[in-house]
């Protein structure tokens, strides 16, 4: 998912945004990172959740054309960067009509809600590799998240201008060592500030809302025992944190080292 944010929603000014670029194609951003969505816009932010066109069932535009997930059966590893470059645009895009008006172009009648200096991107699975991505291309991205994703589209060698970015995925998969040679490799590549943390008994569908409504159902994969609120907890509080240290400067000690109310979650330092 993306995201901006600004001040406080309680008080007059800007508020920071942060747009979010999702999962899997076929399920829409915003039926999968409402718990996320929701503690950022309850802390002032603006949040913006995206659909990408033709990788989600049932995407309306504001003209009534509605598009289908082609997506969904095309999905192929080699075409993953490619998505993943063609997400950062979707995001860059969505800045421009969320953050200017423009006469000959719908644009969000709240626009002056938005500190353009201060925007965000977050995303899980390739959506987080879309966060990373997008911030390559466009100043404007301040901060990014990836939620377990691959960086199918590699973080470029000279690094992201020394901007601060967050990755957080299950323990099994992507710590030190891992079979996902992608985090190391880009590791190595961010040039600003950066944690790498991961989370016990995780997985993949761990950082949206799944586990949550699993929870809830009684339902709990057996891979993944992480359930119930906890998902949610973890993710909301490191990914908040994150946003609230870097567009509002705000100190969180939560990113300093380990917690003692998250036990399940290392700091790695490769």
């Amino acid at each position: 998912m993306s995201g901006f944010s600004a001040a406080p929603a309680c008080s007059p000014g800007l508020h920071d945004a942060s747009v979010d670029a999702d999962v899997l194609p076929g399920h829409p951003a915003r039926l999968r990172r409402g718990e996320e969505g929701d503690d950022l816009a309850s802390k002032g932010y603006v949040v913006a959740l995206v659909d990408h066109a033709y990788e989600s069932f049932g995407t309306t535009f504001p003209g009534g054309r509605t598009l289908t997930c082609v997506a969904c059966g095309t999905v192929e590893k080699e075409l993953m960067a490619k998505a993943a470059v063609n997400r950062a645009a979707d995001l860059s895009f969505v800045i421009d009509r969320l953050t200017h008006p423009v006469r000959s172009a719908p644009s969000w009648k709240h626009w002056r809600m938005i500190d353009p200096r201060l925007v965000g991107a977050a995303g899980h699975s390739l959506g987080g590799n879309a966060a990373a991505s997008v911030m390559a291309t466009d100043r404007r991205v301040r901060a990014g998240v990836n939620l377990d994703g691959s960086f199918f589209a590699p973080v470029p060698v000279s690094g992201l201008g020394k901007r601060p970015f967050l990755v957080l995925g299950t323990k099994a998969q992507h710590s030190p060592g891992s079979a996902d040679t992608t985090w190391p490799r880009d590791w190595r590549r961010l040039d600003g500030w950066k944690r790498w943390l991961t989370v016990a008994d995780s997985g993949h569908f761990t950082f949206i809302d799944l586990p949550i409504l699993g929870g809830q159902a009684g339902i709990i994969d057996p891979a993944a025992p992480l359930s119930g609120k906890r998902p949610g907890e973890i993710t909301t509080a490191y990914v908040g944190a994150f946003f609230d240290q870097h567009l509002h400067g705000e100190h969180q000690p939560l990113l300093n080292g380990p917690s003692p109310a998250n036990p399940e979650v290392t700091f790695q330092n490769p």
